[in-house]
């Protein structure tokens, strides 16, 4: 079963660097990319740039109509007005199938804002701790993912020691 995650950056560039990592953890074969979407959000810009990773993504991918209408939800539906607006409903309703709700749309426009990038990833078969190792001192955040609860809090668990080694050095 394939896992739905999205890593939140600092920077409108952050993302770009995880890129690169998750490429070589690919190349490495610790992790398996379905599909994989980059957000970036520069300082003073009115919309997000969003671009689908289709050199990483395997045979199976989601292809940019997926992306294309999730960030369309997340991005761009409150500036389009009611009437779209309702069509969109029955779009919504089937994403909320694969846990892409109204929750998860609201959560990612509180979430990406200017000065801001995330990573979404579709992904199978990762090793956690190759994968903790390799995105050590990039600053993300986990917003969202499709685990379970207790596989969520142990990847959440499994990236905060970082966090918490990094914040305790730099006040301690």
């Amino acid at each position: 079963m394939a896992t739905m995650t999205v890593w939140k950056f600092p920077t409108a560039h952050g993302a770009d660097r995880a890129e690169a990592t998750l490429k070589d953890l690919q190349r490495r074969e610790l992790i398996q990319i379905h599909d994989a979407a980059i957000v970036s959000w520069p300082e003073g810009a009115k919309k997000p740039k969003t671009r689908q990773l289709r050199n990483m993504t395997s045979a199976g991918a989601l292809g940019g109509a997926f992306w294309g209408m999730l960030f369309g939800l997340i991005f761009f539906v409150p500036l389009l007005g009611m009437a779209i607006g309702a069509g969109m409903g029955a779009l919504t309703g089937s994403m909320a199938d694969v846990g892409i709700d109204d929750s998860f749309i609201r959560r990612m426009r509180e979430e990406i804002q200017p000065g801001t990038s995330a990573l979404f990833v579709l992904s199978s078969n990762a090793v956690v701790d190759k994968v903790k190792e390799a995105f050590e001192g990039q600053q993300m955040i986990l917003v969202e993912t499709n685990l379970s609860h207790e596989q969520e809090g142990k990847l959440r668990e499994v990236f905060s020691e970082e966090d918490e080694e990094r914040s305790g050095a730099t006040t301690g």
